[in-house]
């Protein structure tokens, strides 16, 4: 990773850690560390040099996350499920006209993406869709689309949603949307206590959005997940787990080595294992 960006990612994370505690607690949005995100313009690290972004790949996103789990494991998974919508756009979108438009604004005003796969009556099988894509007036669609979790939806600037392809596609035969805050209306249905993560705000949302049929993902989403957005999931949730495990083992280290301070000459209970993590 480019030594400036790991500086400010360690400079971000260092204020995600002294407000990790009140979010987890209070089950809230990682706000102050979001800020400093936007501020040191990492949300935009993947983004294209020539869209206005850092032009960073994959392992940047990995290290930055790495980072940031470190000291607030809602702040580093948020990070990287933002990454994972930007990698499919970056990747499936630089054909289209809007796309491109669209990435440049996330790297200018550093927007915050998110995203809807997970459906009512679906479970967890996010390769079938209930909702559709329906058309509205010339070039325009209306979604909607009962959502058991849209994690920190109501922060985000843009969603990515899953639908049918139209409401006569089966459903398996899906696209992916992106829609904006202003297209976008959210109406919370439930709510999910996910412990130590309660900061990603994963809650149940009916989620109704009206666009431009220009905004639509061509590439099936069936191609898109299996070309990008599963192994780019896999690659930066496993670096925000270890990031995780990393605090872990350094705290226990950290109470051993004062355990032995208190009784010298007698190694502390767990002093084995910790050697062996």
């Amino acid at each position: 990773m480019r030594a400036p960006a790991l500086g400010l990612a360690a400079e971000a994370a260092a204020i995600a850690g002294r407000h990790a505690g009140s979010v987890d607690r209070e089950a809230r949005f990682p706000a102050e560390a979001f800020a400093a995100l936007k501020e040191a313009r990492l949300l935009g690290l993947t983004v294209p040099r020539a869209l206005g972004g850092g032009g960073g790949g994959l392992a940047d996103a990995a290290a930055v996350a790495h980072v940031l789990a470190q000291h607030c494991p809602s702040t580093g998974l948020i990070y990287a499920m933002h990454q994972i919508q930007v990698a499919c756009l970056v990747r499936h979108g630089q054909d289209g006209e809007w796309h491109r438009g669209f990435l440049a604004q996330l790297a200018e005003e550093q927007l915050l993406l998110a995203s809807a796969t997970t459906e009512a009556g679906i479970g967890g099988d996010v390769r079938s869709s209930a909702c559709a894509v329906e058309d509205e007036a010339v070039g325009t669609f209306r979604l909607e689309k009962q959502a058991t979790v849209i994690s920190y939806g109501a922060e985000a600037d843009a969603i990515l949603v899953t639908a049918r392809r139209t409401a006569e596609s089966p459903p398996s035969d899906q696209v992916i949307v992106p829609v904006l805050r202003g297209q976008t209306r959210l109406e919370e249905t439930g709510g999910w206590d996910t412990l130590g993560m309660r900061g990603t705000r994963s809650i149940g949302y009916r989620l109704v959005a009206e666009a431009g049929r220009a905004q639509i993902l061509p590439l099936p989403y069936a191609d898109i997940s299996a070309r990008t957005m599963l192994p780019v999931t896999h690659i930066l949730w496993s670096s925000v787990w270890l990031g995780i495990a990393t605090d872990a083992v350094a705290r226990a280290g950290a109470f051993i080595r004062a355990e032995a301070r208190k009784r010298p000459g007698t190694p502390p209970p767990g002093a084995r294992r910790v050697a062996e993590a």
